[in-house]
């Protein structure tokens, strides 16, 4: 198996919504209309699903969202998947997924995160499929800050593009907006300053190998499990290993250091060359911080490891592709990752 890129967007191609997580409540429905608007003005067609319902905490019954994700992955006129956001449950669809069939079909842009990873981490690791570990379609209409991208711009490029993002040095600590009172808002409010912090050491990191990696809090229930076997990923894609990158979405300090030790005796970071940790805003604990409970656990693996990457819950958003090829770059004067589509 090789990893598979989908054919790259081009103006007039159909793009597919459905939460296979949450749905979107009623009050938030402009917000969905704008984010539709906007992905519609880029030039593409986008087909909304029956999978929506915002009322509980899934969209639908597990077979219904199941269903609607397989024919949009394996419709041959859809070139793109994005759901409204993630959620809580998506690690029911895994059994009900055609794991087969969407091996063989021709590969399509499926993109999220947060409960999005129980699906688009084990999609690249069992169909060889590249996948999109980005923003959300609520998230589409923020304009990008200057040297990040946009999902948008990722999928509409060709196998063999190589692009850099950049930390802008600037992110939103305080706050939320109101989807209820300002559906429109394109605007985000970065409103501290914060670089990349090597935790391991303080020394500069160049560092490569192919990039893997999702929601600690949703992978860490996937592991001992075929749907998160990242070893024989490695072996087969990248015997040179692997970057992996880790984000904590909300659960304390005391959860995440469990998960990640976890996650680490399970053989999740065994070929990592690096690892990534994206910015949180989930609580520390008296005695242990986020960052404190990364070290704790991912120390032992004695290879770099870089926090506060935009790559979150923390807005700005840092697009990483599943299965690319990556290059992190990390000095007292440059943070950056190289992404190579091949």
């Amino acid at each position: 198996m090789s990893v598979r890129y989908p054919r790259p967007l081009r103006p007039g191609d159909r793009i597919g919504v459905t939460s296979p997580s949450s749905g979107v409540p009623n009050e938030l429905r402009k917000r969905l209309d704008v984010a539709i608007h906007d992905v519609e003005d880029r030039g593409y067609e986008v087909v909304v699903g029956r999978c929506m319902d915002g009322s509980g905490h899934v969209s639908a019954p597990a077979a219904d969202r199941a269903r609607e994700l397989m024919s949009m992955l394996t419709d041959p006129d859809i070139r793109a998947v994005v759901p409204p956001w993630g959620g809580e449950t998506a690690i029911d669809l895994l059994p009900l997924l055609d794991w087969d069939r969407l091996r063989d079909a021709e590969p399509t842009w499926l993109v999220g995160f947060s409960d999005m990873s129980t699906i688009i981490t084990p999609l690249t690791l069992l169909a060889g499929t590249a996948t999109v570990h980005g923003n959300n379609l609520m998230d589409t209409p923020y304009r990008v800050p200057e040297g990040l991208l946009s999902w948008l711009d990722i999928a509409a490029a060709p196998r063999g593009h190589r692009f850099t993002q950049a930390s802008p040095n600037r992110y939103r600590a305080t706050g939320w907006d109101d989807y209820r009172a300002h559906p429109e808002v394109r605007e985000y409010t970065l409103d501290t300053p914060g670089r990349w912090t090597r935790l391991d050491s303080e020394r500069d990191v160049e560092v490569e190998g192919r990039l893997i990696g999702g929601c600690i809090e949703m992978l860490c229930n996937l592991t001992g499990t075929a749907y998160l076997d990242v070893s024989a990923f490695a072996q087969a894609e990248s015997p040179e290993g692997l970057l992996v990158y880790v984000e904590a979405g909300g659960d304390d300090a005391f959860a995440i250091c469990r998960n990640l030790h976890g996650m680490r005796l399970a053989g999740f970071f065994d070929t990592a060359n690096a690892v990534l940790v994206a910015r949180t805003s989930a609580p520390g604990t008296d005695s242990l911080t986020q960052h404190q409970a990364v070290l704790d656990a991912l120390g032992p693996l004695n290879v770099p490891i870089i926090a506060d990457v935009e790559c979150g819950h923390v807005p700005p958003y840092l697009p990483i592709v599943n299965g690319a090829r990556g290059r992190v770059v990390h000095t007292s004067t440059r943070s950056e990752l190289i992404q190579t589509l091949d």
